[in-house]
């Protein structure tokens, strides 16, 4: 896990060298360090949740201490991002005043100026701020997340196999949406008299529709009509076609996304043996 692996001419082609793997969904020391730190954040966001409660085991030194590691974080973060931009002239795409201005449009870019950002000016300018305010800047942490996609390859899978399926999961989408609404309307009408505090509406009979589709089946709302229940059984097994659509178009885009990158990378060895034999 080298640090760097190529010569340059300027010290911007180095710190964006060190910034960027070598190879996509490569994994170099930086790289590794910015992994480790978003694991660290996010499971002391967790530990912060339960210190932060009046009837919490945890003893006094534990949120002063989770307290100095997230600010620990925001800063690695920031002084990552104040790195990133600097050195992104090296990327012939970003350079100039456009390019820099391309570069801050990227989503993946604006997730990680919300990762510590809104974050970091609270704790340099508003130390005294507490409450909802507080809690919405902590679950900007989640942006975090976003980070793990320059770096993981597993991620990079992920959204390519959801954006080459992605028309298929619309039209799944749109013929979910269709049945939780038939679904609601139906029970509405059978049940609406007899229950009128579950299915009064075709709005409140959207909950037992939403639970009955995917399968969860909560058993807080269900009809108590012969009719009701008759329909209820045709929307449960329809429910079934809900979750099992979806995931063979995901399992298949998977499928075809892993064939071809082993395929490249077979082709690609293929080709340095060749070049090394000649």
């Amino acid at each position: 896990m080298a640090l760097i692996k190529r010569k340059h001419a300027t010290a911007k082609a180095y710190i964006h060298d060190w910034l960027e793997p070598d190879h996509p969904g490569g994994i170099n020391f930086f790289s590794a360090s910015i992994i480790v730190l978003v694991m660290i954040s996010l499971a002391s966001l967790a530990l912060e949740t339960e210190a932060l409660r009046p009837d919490t085991p945890f003893p006094s030194w534990t949120r002063p201490l989770l307290a100095w590691i997230n600010g620990t974080v925001l800063w690695a973060f920031a002084l990552e991002f104040a790195l990133r931009f600097w050195s992104e002239g090296e990327n012939p795409k970003h350079r100039g005043v456009e390019g820099r201005l391309r570069f801050l449009a990227q989503p993946i870019t604006i997730a990680d100026v919300l990762a510590f950002l809104p974050e970091l000016i609270v704790f340099l300018f508003l130390p005294g701020l507490h409450g909802g305010w507080l809690a919405a800047l902590r679950a900007l942490r989640l942006f975090r997340l976003a980070k793990l996609a320059r770096y993981v390859p597993a991620f990079a899978i992920v959204g390519a196999a959801v954006k080459r399926a992605w028309a298929p999961l619309m039209a799944a989408l749109a013929v979910a949406a269709a049945q939780l609404y038939v679904a609601a309307m139906l029970l509405y009408f059978i049940e609406g008299d007899a229950k009128p505090e579950a299915f009064g509406s075709i709005t409140r009979s959207l909950w037992w529709a939403i639970v009955t589709l995917t399968t969860v089946g909560y058993g807080d709302v269900y009809p108590e009509t012969v009719l009701g229940r008759i329909a209820a059984g045709f929307v449960a097994l329809a429910g079934v076609g809900i979750v099992a659509m979806p995931t063979g178009i995901l399992a298949s885009s998977f499928a075809e996304e892993f064939r071809e990158r082993h395929e490249a990378r077979q082709r690609a060895l293929a080709e340095g043996r060749k070049s090394a034999a000649e």
